[in-house]
């Protein structure tokens, strides 16, 4: 193969090998984050990116199946949690960076209704919840794993009426998930937090449960061992910034 032939062949390969890379740098950082961020974290990436910054690539789901993806050795850079529990685990598997874990948000938890009901009960000791499931059930995050519904499981226990509906609920993969069944018409009531019942026009709070009938709801953001990208902690510096809690307080989220 003639010199110069060999030398434009050599670029060719160069380029095509090269543009993976290149085409990764040009995204930004890979966020693993809680579903119930979905707004906030998105509305946070446009003003990271309105910057000039790569947007960052949002992946949302329950934090327990992240935290798993995390631990199993998926390539991230972020991981934000619903719960510190999730950011626990995935700290004791030696996937979290070292001092880059910081507690970012705190949150409520409410129980919804359609929007066109017109039903107000106040989560109290022993309030009639069941009865006023009537036939149907309480759609809720998986309790035995996701985050929202843990915190729903415990302030139900608390209030002493878990064992009314334990038998009348209507478990889901996340918390959006179940907030989806009652925009449905397919649950007549759900507990979720009060960030998501404020993102949908389809539900309502019919009522607030008292912040000492659950653990604290904290969210946790941490940089991952896996992390690669050049932006990643200068995204997590932004999110725990005043300019970046500020764009999730107008979510509804408060500080933890």
């Amino acid at each position: 193969m003639p010199a110069l032939l060999r030398r434009r062949f050599m670029l060719f390969l160069a380029a095509i090998l090269l543009a993976p890379a290149a085409a990764a740098a040009e995204r930004g950082p890979l966020v693993l984050a809680a579903a119930s961020l979905q707004e906030s974290l998105t509305a946070a990436a446009d003003a990271w990116a309105a910057k000039g910054h790569p947007r960052p690539v949002l992946s949302f789901a329950g934090s327990s199946a992240l935290a798993r993806q995390i631990i199993a050795g998926a390539p991230a850079d972020l991981f934000l949690s619903a719960d510190e529990p999730w950011m626990d685990a995935a700290e004791k598997a030696g996937r979290i960076e070292a001092g880059t874990r910081t507690t970012l948000l705190g949150n409520r938890l409410v129980l919804i209704g359609p929007a066109s009901g017109t039903l107000r009960l106040a989560p109290a000791r022993g309030f009639p919840l069941a009865h006023a499931l009537g036939g149907g059930r309480l759609a809720v995050a998986n309790p035995d794993a996701v985050p929202a519904g843990k915190y729903a499981k415990a302030a139900l226990t608390a209030l002493g009426v878990w064992n009314g509906v334990a038998g009348k609920l209507a478990p889901a993969e996340n918390v959006r998930a179940a907030m989806a069944l009652v925009e449905r018409g397919a649950a007549p009531l759900g507990i979720v937090y009060a960030t998501d019942a404020k993102a949908s026009k389809r539900v309502r709070v019919v009522g607030v449960f008292p912040a000492s009938s659950h653990p604290p709801i904290r969210y946790p953001v941490a940089q991952l061992k896996t992390s690669r990208h050049p932006d990643a902690a200068a995204f997590r510096a932004f999110l725990v910034s005043k300019a970046g809690r500020a764009i999730f307080a107008r979510y509804g989220f408060s500080a933890p």
